[in-house]
C-alpha cells in the first residue's frame, strides 16, 4: 500500500453506540490488520461521554473481545490498531462543542474524511449543518447515513434534503448492510457471467420468486425504536427491496456505480402500485404473542413496557408484481418477521415444471427446479435438480438432489458485510449504496401499503413466538396455488 492509498480519517458520530461497537469497530479492526486501512488513518469516535483517550481505548478493547468471533481478538494486533483510535466529546445540541473536532482535524486539513452518522436520523441534519459551519466538509469528504432514513416518503425527503444542503449526492453513502454480503453480490456474478442462467431468467421459465428474512430474536429492549418502524419500514422497504432489485434488474452496461443503480431504479419504478383492494388481498401484517424460543418461554410483543395498545407489525408478507417485459405474470412473495422459528434469510427462484412428465412417481409430477440463495445464518447457493433414485425398481423414479454452487473458501476468515461497505466508502466506491432516487422510489411503493394498514384495510393478525408466522401468510401464497419454501 502506498503512503496515501486508503488514507483518511473515519469519524464515527455515535461512537459509543451499539452499532459502533458491534459492527463498525470490528470492521475497522480487521481492515487495519488486513492492510486495507492505511496505518496513518485515524478512527475518531464522537461521543457525549467524558472520557480520556486511554479510557476510550480500554473500552474499545473490551467491546472487541465481546463482539469479535472467538479467537479473532489478538492483543498484539490490538496494540497496533489502538494507535489509530481517538475520541472527541461533542454535544449535538451544542454547536460550539464542534470546536473539539475542529482542533483534531486541523492537524491534517487536506486528509479525506469519512463521516459515519451512527445516530438517530433526527440528528443527521444538525450534524451536517455543524460540520459545514465549522468548515469541516471538503470536496473529499463523504457522509454515511444509516437506515432508517425517515418513516415515509415525506419524512425521508426532509432528512435527505437537509443533508443535501451540505453534501453533494455523490458524497452521500446510504448504507444497507445486506448489500455487503458476499452471496448478495454473487447474485450479479451468477446472473450475468453464466450463460446457462441468462436465457432462463424470465417469465417464460420462472414460476415465482420468494424472498424471506426471518429472525428468531424479538425486540428485546428496543421496543421504543422498533415501535416507530415495524417490519415494513425496518426490513421490507430497504433490505428486501434491494434483494428484489438484484434478482429482477436488467444487465447493467458496466459495473460502474450509476450503471448498476440505474437498473435497480428501473425495477422499483416498475413495481405495480398496490391499490386499496390490493392491500387487503396481497398483504399480511401480524404481531408475535407469547411463545417459546430456543426451548425457553418468551413474552409477546405487547408485553413490553407501554406497548399494550401498539399497532406496529412484527411480521409482514406481501405479493409484489413487476410490470415489465421480463417479469410480467411472475409474482414475488416477500416476508419478514421477528421471533420466528429460526433465523433464516434466503431467496428462492422457483422454475416452472416441465410441460409433461414421462416419469411415473406414483402419478405425481415432481420436476420442480429451484435455485436457493441462502444469506444467513450460512451463505450458500444450491441448485435443486431432479435425479433418478438408485435401484432396480421396474419404473424409473426421481428424487430431488442439490448441486452446490459455492465458491471455495480460500480465506482463513470470512469478512463481515460492514468490512466490504466500510472499505468501499474509504475507496469512494458508491456501487453498493442507495442513491436518492432509489430511496424515494422504494418509499413511494411502500407508502401505499403503510397507508392501507393505517386505515386498517388489513386486520392485525397474531402468531406465537417461535413459529413460522400467521396462517394468513400461508393463505396469501396458497391462493395462487403455491406454498412457502420451508426446508429446515
Amino acid at each position: 500500500m502506498s503512503e496515501t492509498e486508503n488514507l483518511c480519517d473515519v469519524i464515527i458520530f455515535g461512537g459509543h453506540g451499539d452499532l459502533a461497537f458491534r459492527k463498525l469497530m470490528p470492521a475497522l479492526y480487521h481492515l487495519y490488520n488486513d492492510a486495507y486501512l492505511n496505518h496513518e488513518s485515524r478512527v475518531i469516535s464522537i461521543t457525549r461521554d467524558d472520557m480520556t483517550r486511554e479510557e476510550h481505548i480500554d473500552l474499545v478493547a473490551l467491546k472487541l473481545e465481546e463482539f469479535l468471533a472467538q479467537g479473532q481478538f489478538e492483543q498484539a494486533k490490538f496494540d497496533r490498531f489502538k494507535s489509530q483510535l481517538e475520541i472527541v466529546k461533542i454535544d449535538f445540541n451544542d454547536d460550539a462543542s464542534y470546536q473539539n473536532l475542529e482542533d483534531m482535524l486541523r492537524q491534517f486539513p487536506d486528509r479525506e474524511r469519512v463521516n459515519y452518522l451512527s445516530t438517530s436520523p433526527s440528528f443527521f441534519g444538525a450534524i451536517c449543518k455543524s460540520l459545514s459551519q465549522w468548515e469541516l466538509i471538503t470536496e473529499q469528504s463523504r457522509v454515511v447515513l444509516e437506515k432508517p432514513i425517515g418513516r415515509n416518503l415525506k419524512s425521508s425527503r426532509v432528512i435527505n434534503e437537509e443533508v443535501l444542503k451540505y453534501f453533494q449526492e455523490s458524497q452521500i453513502y446510504r448504507i444497507d448492510h445486506y448489500l455487503g454480503k458476499d452471496t448478495v453480490q454473487n447474485i450479479m456474478a451468477l446472473r450475468f457471467s453464466n450463460r446457462i442462467f441468462m436465457p432462463l431468467w424470465d417469465a417464460n421459465n420462472i414460476d415465482h420468486v420468494q424472498i424471506t428474512v426471518a429472525e428468531s430474536v424479538g425486540v428485546e429492549g428496543r421496543w421504543g425504536y422498533y415501535d416507530d418502524y415495524g417490519a415494513m419500514r425496518d426490513m421490507i422497504q430497504n433490505h428486501l427491496m434491494q434483494l428484489l432489485c438484484l434478482v429482477a434488474m436488467e444487465p447493467p452496461c458496466s459495473l460502474d456505480a450509476d450503471s448498476v443503480r440505474d437498473e435497480k431504479v428501473k425495477v422499483l419504478r416498475s413495481l405495480r402500485p398496490i391499490t386499496q383492494e390490493g392491500v387487503s388481498q396481497r398483504t399480511v401484517r401480524a404481531q408475535y404473542t407469547a411463545g417459546s424460543s430456543a426451548g425457553k418461554p418468551v413474552p409477546g410483543y405487547k408485553e413490553g413496557e407501554g406497548m399494550q395498545e401498539s399497532s406496529t407489525e412484527t411480521y409482514a408478507a406481501i405479493r409484489v408484481d413487476i410490470d415489465n417485459w421480463r417479469w410480467n405474470g411472475v409474482p414475488f412473495y416477500i416476508r419478514s418477521g421477528k421471533r420466528m422459528r429460526r433465523r433464516n434469510s434466503e431467496i428462492i427462484i422457483h422454475f416452472k415444471p416441465v410441460p409433461y412428465s414421462i416419469f411415473a412417481n406414483k402419478g405425481r409430477c415432481i420436476s420442480e427446479n429451484k435455485l436457493v440463495i441462502s444469506l444467513q445464518p450460512n451463505e450458500s447457493i444450491e441448485l435443486k435438480l431432479m435425479n433418478k433414485i438408485p435401484g432396480l425398481t421396474e419404473q424409473m423414479r426421481l428424487q430431488q438432489v442439490d448441486l452446490e454452487l459455492n465458491a471455495p473458501m480460500n480465506m482463513s476468515r470470512k469478512s463481515d458485510a460492514y468490512e466490504r461497505l466500510m472499505l468501499d466508502v474509504i475507496r469512494s466506491n458508491p456501487t453498493l449504496f442507495m442513491r436518492l432516487d432509489e430511496v424515494e422510489a422504494a418509499w413511494k411503493w411502500a407508502d401505499a401499503v403503510l397507508d392501507g394498514w393505517a386505515d386498517n384495510l388489513v386486520p392485525m393478525k397474531s402468531y406465537s413466538a417461535g413459529t413460522d408466522g400467521p396462517s394468513s401468510a400461508i393463505a396469501l401464497i396458497e391462493r395462487d396455488g403455491r406454498s412457502w419454501h420451508d426446508e429446515f
